[in-house]
Order: C-alpha cells, then structure tokens, then sequence
C-alpha cells in the first residue's frame, strides 16, 4: 500500500488549544476522539498548502502565523502507513465556524490530558509543551487502538502499560517519562540473586546502579529489575532483565515467585520530580553463579556484588549503604526462605506484600 501525506494543527489562543471532537461521522477511525484539525494533503499541495486549506475548512480560521513541529509516522496494523506534518499556531484571522467533522472547542491546556485522546497524541503533546525541537516521532498501533512501540528521532522509546492499584491493565500505554512524573500505577519485575552458605548465612548479589541511570544513580539495588513492557508479561520480562543487565540464561524454572510487591515512591531525581507506583512481581534466583564472570550491561549496572543478608539490613538501617531498596521487600527474601514458600504455597496473586 502506498503511504500518505497528512497534516495536524493545535490552534492556541489564551493558554487554551482548538480541540476537535470527532462525533459526527460513523465511519472514522477517530470517532469519538479529541484531536487537532487537519487532514490528507491533495494532489501537488505542499504540507504548509494542505494545513492552510484544511484550517479554513474545519474552523473557518485563517492562519497567519504557525509553527512546522515535527514529523509523525504512523504504522498501524491494516492500515496505509502515514506521514503527518504536526504544527501548532498563534496566529489567526477569522470567525470559529461550525466543523462537519465534529465540535470544535477551546480547551485549556491543563485539562487537555483529561479528554479521550489517543495515547500517542499524548505523547507529542508532552513534546509539544516541552517545546522540544523539530522531532521525527514514530508511532506504531494495533488494529484494537493499542499503540505497541515509539521511536522519537530514530531512539526507541519505552512504553508500559498503565494499570490500576491491583495490577490490571487499564487498555492505556504510556510513555517511561510520562510515567513517572505522572505517578501511573505500572508493573515492574524484581530479581533477586542469592546463594546459601554453610555456615546457614545468605548472600545477596547487589547491583550498584550506573551514575547515568534517570533514578537513583550510583545507588545499590535489587540484583536484576526492570519494567514490563507495553504488551509483555512478568515472566518475559524477568528473564530478560536477567540477560541483558547480568549476562544470566535463566529458564522460568529457575525462577521461585515470593509475592508482589507494591513500590509508592515520590522523589527527585536530576532535578525534575519522580513518582514511583509500581507493582513489582518478586523472584528468587538461586542457582550458583560466579559475580565476577558476571557480563554487566554498561549503560544499566556499574558493578555486581555478593554482600551478607544482615550486614546489608544493617547497613540499610543506620545509613551506611547508599541503596534504593525497599525494606519491606527486602523483608521478604528471609521470610520466603525461612518459611519455605514455594509458587504453590503462597497464594498471593491478589495481594501485595507492604
């Protein structure tokens, strides 16, 4: 199929974005959507010709000042793939007019998050108000309206999915960065490495985090862990957080589920605010492995240790061990091995361990 040219615009006027709602037509693949106004370019227009024709059309607005932002492709399941010219605008002549696409309103921008939006204009809305500079943003959807993957200027982007308190999937996928300065409840995978010594003591492999991470720099942590991504389950995700971060070939056998775990964390982090909710499934790894044939990966994990189970918990309380642990968690490696819990045992698919 070929591809195709389109073209969407953000009016702005008093801190407030001419939003369309597009309720008039049964057949629309945004029925019932909040979007910008535009449409498909014709034959031998240019982007800047198409934005101005269609601005006239929906809004009976002319535009005399506006501002090119990025280019958007979207590869969606069962569709031609598309390339829309993204702009905003400050500057218009003109009376409002009725649209036949749906009903234009103006919508202030702090309250443009709570419309029924497409979870990747949210993405370029954040870009938007960043006033990030011209931006190449691929978006890919499902046929259902899910979106499943985001590069923005050729980088991937992580995407999860957001859940609510229990742990369900809300249909709705988000952006990493959005969701922690949203706080967005989110599932994450904790893996921890342990071996038993003969004198009865445990040992604990910590991973000291690299000083470029986004959270937490250059503190120690969980031995592996890591968010689950949009579309993916715990399992996936615990096996491979365990290759790429320590080089570990892990099978789901060799992995020993003690519960969850619920993270509620509001911090700072480089300066800009960092919430934390996360749902974390807890695994135990215990299968022997040498830490220092260990293969790190640079850009996650500066180094890997063994240190003792209590020395650690007292290290952690008297302030010692500059850590992002979660003591509660932490709680529950000993709890599960002094206990004896085994995936059958302890039935805790429906609660968290606080």
């Amino acid at each position: 199929m070929k591809s195709k040219l389109t073209t969407l615009c953000y009016i702005e006027k008093d801190g407030k974005y001419l939003m369309l709602h597009r309720v008039s037509k049964e057949k629309d693949i945004n029925k019932g959507k909040w979007v910008g106004v535009g449409g498909h370019a014709e034959e031998g227009e240019s982007p800047e010709d198409c934005l101005l024709r269609e601005v006239k059309e929906e809004t009976g607005l002319t535009l005399t000042d506006y501002r090119f932002r990025g280019i958007v492709t979207f590869a969606s399941e069962g569709y031609q793939t598309e390339y829309m010219c993204l702009y905003t605008a400050d500057g218009f002549t003109g009376t409002l007019a009725d649209c036949d696409e749906g009903v234009l309103a103006w919508v202030d921008k702090s309250e443009v998050s709570d419309l029924n939006l497409w979870d990747g204009d949210r993405l370029f809305f954040d870009l938007i108000d960043r006033d990030e500079p011209f931006f190449s943003l691929k978006l890919c959807y499902h046929e259902d309206g899910t979106w499943y993957q985001a590069q923005l200027n050729g980088r991937e982007l992580e995407l999860f999915d957001i859940c609510d308190e229990n742990g369900v999937p809300s249909g709705h996928v988000k952006e990493r960065t959005m969701v922690h300065r949203d706080g967005d409840f989110h599932r994450t995978v904790h893996m921890w490495v342990i071996r038993r010594r003969e004198d009865g003591g445990i040992d604990v492999l910590l991973q000291k985090r690299s000083k470029n991470k986004d959270s937490y720099p250059g503190c120690y942590d969980i031995s592996s862990a890591g968010h689950v991504h949009a579309g993916d389950d715990f399992i996936p995700s615990a096996l491979r957080e365990l290759y790429e971060e320590l080089g570990i070939k892990a099978q789901e056998k060799d992995l020993r589920f003690i519960g969850y775990h619920l993270g509620d964390l509001k911090t700072r982090c480089w300066g800009k605010p960092f919430l934390d909710q996360e749902i974390s499934a807890v695994y135990l790894y215990e299968k022997p492995i040498d830490a220092e044939k260990l293969t790190l990966q640079e850009s996650e994990v500066e180094e890997a240790v063994f240190m003792d189970y209590d020395e650690i918990l007292e290290k952690m309380a008297d302030g010692s061990l500059k850590n992002c642990i979660y003591p509660g968690e932490f709680a529950m490696i000993k709890d599960a091995l002094e206990q004896g819990y085994s995936p059958d045992q302890v039935k805790v698919a429906e609660k968290f361990h606080l």
